[in-house]
């Protein structure tokens, strides 16, 4: 009786392990900093519940809640999106650099505009 109830015990603290850690696991997939945030809580409850852990390592396979293939998969997505913002962002820079050069060519010939205009303007008297 008392072996059941401890392992209904560990049970229950699985259960409750995962269930902490599921919102952060789906959430994980869209934003990779979540698993940032949440990596070091894993790990301090990992050492705390060391049975508990590896019996969902166990289940899932893999390292819970985050195995290795994961932290790298949310790598790899974190710094494809950067690239992809970056590169937005440095085509933006040229565009930008382009509307600023057409500026100046616009100033600087709206300026020889008002001077010949004026100079016209002088002669006609």
């Amino acid at each position: 009786m008392w072996k059941a109830w401890r392992e209904e015990q560990q049970r229950n603290r699985e259960l409750s392990l995962a269930t902490l850690f599921a919102p952060a696991i789906a959430k994980a997939y869209e934003d990779p900093r979540v698993v940032v945030a949440w990596e070091p809580l894993a790990r301090t409850l990992r050492a705390r519940f060391s049975a508990e852990f590896a019996a969902l390592d166990a289940a899932s396979g893999s390292v819970f809640p985050f195995s290795k293939e994961f932290i790298a998969s949310a790598h790899a997505r974190w710094t494809t999106e950067w690239l992809a913002w970056e590169k937005a962002h440095v085509e933006r820079g040229k565009v930008d650099a382009v509307e600023a050069e057409r500026l100046s060519l616009y100033q600087q010939r709206y300026e020889e505009y008002v001077r010949v205009s004026k100079a016209l303007q002088a002669l006609v008297g």
